[in-house]
């Protein structure tokens, strides 16, 4: 839902989402892009129809509500819902059940009660189901153990409108530059689960490669990758030893306000709340018209930059509700009415989705979620 009476526009570039995934299927021509969370900020139906024509012909959403709505697009080529079905809907929604055979959804199915129940719905509507079986190899989260593999093989074999079509797991660590060896782990079960099912005749696509594994491991990479934050320009490898991996990745998403107020600010002075930072010298501020209420988040007080001009400039203050204030004083020329960049920007100094998440203490993901519910435009 965008956030409602404010003056803050994310500007979605969808071509670079188009770059992202066509330097990510290079590396790993199967690919699953992830759009879930409304695309991670960026707009579900913009980016799937852009993914559409750029020859994806399969979307991965979170749940099977959102698969349904991605479907009305219309999306005409197969979509996995992550989180699986959730069971009975209240007064406001439908069945997710029901909206799998509906929607020719393939859910990711994590547990027993899942599997019986999509076997009996598809039973009684007389349709075929098909499923991805999600197990959990290390993540520690969702999916069935390796020693249910043999009950999940029963299983599939009492429902036969039950049609199994891929194995999943998710890795937990692809992204630590400095350590393969869980991530090596985590294949190997996978590939033992992998085993199990083909000696019971049952063959499955495979999927357990996320971005960072696309950019980094082409051993875990076969089959089907899954990629999410860097289909959308962010670097899961930045500041690390690896962040070459990912240099070619484009951001996606840029986020401007104007500049409301510029203003002298003399030394000794403080500005904003509680005055957590004093001018040490005489200096010229601008007041941008963002803040907490449009989802630029409170820690970026005197830690974030942003960009006017093409020139960053730094955080200065508290940030507030709808107006944060900035140091200008090395931009001639600032006035009321000029743009703000929060994200992205002019000239050589973009702020990146990555720095802002250092600033705020949190990830890339975050970051694009929350700056994503501003009022959005496409370019």
């Amino acid at each position: 839902m965008t956030i409602a009476f404010n003056t803050l526009t994310a500007r979605i570039d969808l071509a670079a989402i188009v770059a992202n995934f066509e330097l990510l299927r290079a590396r790993a021509p199967g690919l699953i892009p992830v759009v879930k969370a409304d695309a991670y900020g960026h707009g579900l139906y913009p980016v799937a129809w852009a993914l559409e024509r750029a020859g994806a012909g399969t979307l991965a959403v979170g749940t099977v509500a959102e698969a349904a709505y991605l479907r009305e697009l219309p999306f005409a080529g197969d979509i996995l819902a992550l989180l699986g079905p959730i069971g009975q809907g209240g007064p406001e929604t439908r069945d997710d059940y029901e909206l799998i055979l509906e929607h020719d959804v393939t859910p990711l199915i994590y547990d027993r009660a899942q599997l019986e129940r999509l076997g009996k719905t598809a039973a009684g509507r007389g349709k075929t189901a098909k499923v991805a079986l999600k197990f959990d190899t290390g993540m520690g989260r969702l999916g069935f153990s390796r020693k249910d593999v043999s009950s999940v093989i029963s299983l599939l074999a009492h429902y036969p409108q039950l049609a199994p079509v891929m194995l999943c797991s998710h890795l937990a660590t692809a992204d630590d530059a400095e350590d393969d060896a869980y991530a090596t782990a985590q294949g190997e079960v996978y590939g033992g689960i992998l085993e199990e099912f083909a000696v019971a005749g049952i063959t499955l696509d495979v999927s357990l490669a996320n971005s960072a594994a696309i950019l980094s491991r082409p051993d875990l990479s076969l089959g089907t990758g899954r990629p999410g934050i860097a289909l959308y320009g962010a670097n899961p490898f930045w500041g690390t030893a690896k962040a070459a991996l990912g240099s070619e990745l484009t951001p996606a998403m840029s986020v401007s306000a104007a500049v409301v107020a510029v203003h002298d600010l003399p030394a000794g002075a403080g500005i904003s709340y509680g005055l957590t930072f004093t001018a040490g010298r005489d200096m010229r501020v601008a007041v941008v018209q963002a803040g907490y209420a449009d989802a630029y988040c409170r820690l970026g007080s005197n830690t974030a930059w942003m960009n006017l001009r093409g020139v960053r400039v730094p955080v200065v203050g508290r940030v507030c509700m709808q107006l944060t204030a900035i140091d200008v004083s090395d931009v001639p020329g600032a006035r009321p009415g000029d743009t703000a960049w929060l994200l992205g920007g002019e000239g050589e100094e973009p702020v990146r989705g990555e720095e802002l998440a250092e600033w705020w203490q949190t990830i890339p993901y975050e970051v694009f979620c929350l700056l994503g519910m501003n009022k959005r435009e496409y370019v």
